[in-house]
């Protein structure tokens, strides 16, 4: 055989040469059919929206909308619409109280329970002697349905957390159970927390509790009336804009 003619056998295609090309035509396959899935799952809502705000940036239309999107802060406007203002931080609170005081007056809790409107949610108020007895931290009985009511109310705002806090006066205690009022309220606050996770069944990584002792009163201490309004426990239900601060007197 001559050298011209065995070269150009060398040149022709091999026995295996096949599976490149066979290779080749099932990644793309793969490819398009991946490519058809994806397409078939396109929220058409979405789409459109997406389309109208590329359309607004072309014709130079105004208006803040998902182009403007800023990943610093979290603003999420909605797309292919302008950014609505944001709601103002109290407006949550408002809210959350209408509806709280609402059900507490519905419940026949008006007397047991006071419904204040606070920097941090909506704090219940509940004197010392609606829950326990004088000196001791042990919930009574028969003010368990008072908790039990309150628990239902926790159903409807579920994406806020409960703060417990428990407060006295200023007339001391010295006992070996409550060497202090620090201790007293503090035991108070960690009981009526308890009840709600413990007997209640209640997401424990919602609740945190507090005890204050006498020093932060909200009436005078210069009279029995005003200190029988310091000893109490609050249950605030916290708004998503609430704040870091005491309690409103």
């Amino acid at each position: 055989m001559s050298r011209r003619n065995k070269k150009r056998m060398d040149d022709g295609p091999k026995g295996d040469d096949w599976i490149v090309t066979y290779s080749d035509t099932i990644t793309l396959l793969l490819t398009f059919f991946v490519l058809l899935q994806s397409m078939s799952t396109v929220d058409s809502f979405k789409f459109r929206q997406m389309a109208a705000a590329i359309q607004s940036a072309l014709v130079g239309e105004s208006g803040r909308t998902i182009l403007d999107l800023n990943p610093e802060n979290g603003e999420v406007p909605i797309v292919g619409q302008p950014l609505k203002t944001a709601a103002k931080p109290g407006n949550d609170t408002k809210a959350m109280y209408e509806e709280i005081h609402a059900y507490v007056q519905q419940s026949k809790m008006k007397g047991k329970v006071q419904v204040v409107q606070d920097q941090r949610g909506v704090l219940l108020r509940l004197r010392d002697n609606v829950l326990f007895d004088t000196g001791k931290a042990d919930i009574k009985s028969e003010s368990k349905e008072i908790l039990n009511i309150i628990t239902n109310m926790f159903l409807k705002f579920p994406q806020s957390n409960i703060i417990v806090e428990g407060h006295t006066d200023n007339v001391p205690i010295n006992t070996y159970k409550f060497p202090s009022n620090w201790e007293l309220s503090t035991a108070r606050a960690v009981n009526v927390l308890k009840y709600f996770v413990e007997t209640n069944k209640m997401n424990p990584g919602r609740f945190t509790a507090a005890g204050y002792g006498e020093y932060r009163p909200i009436a005078s201490n210069n009279s029995d009336s005003d200190k029988a309004k310091n000893r109490r426990v609050n249950i605030i239900i916290t708004s998503p804009n609430s704040q870091n601060k005491g309690e409103t007197k």
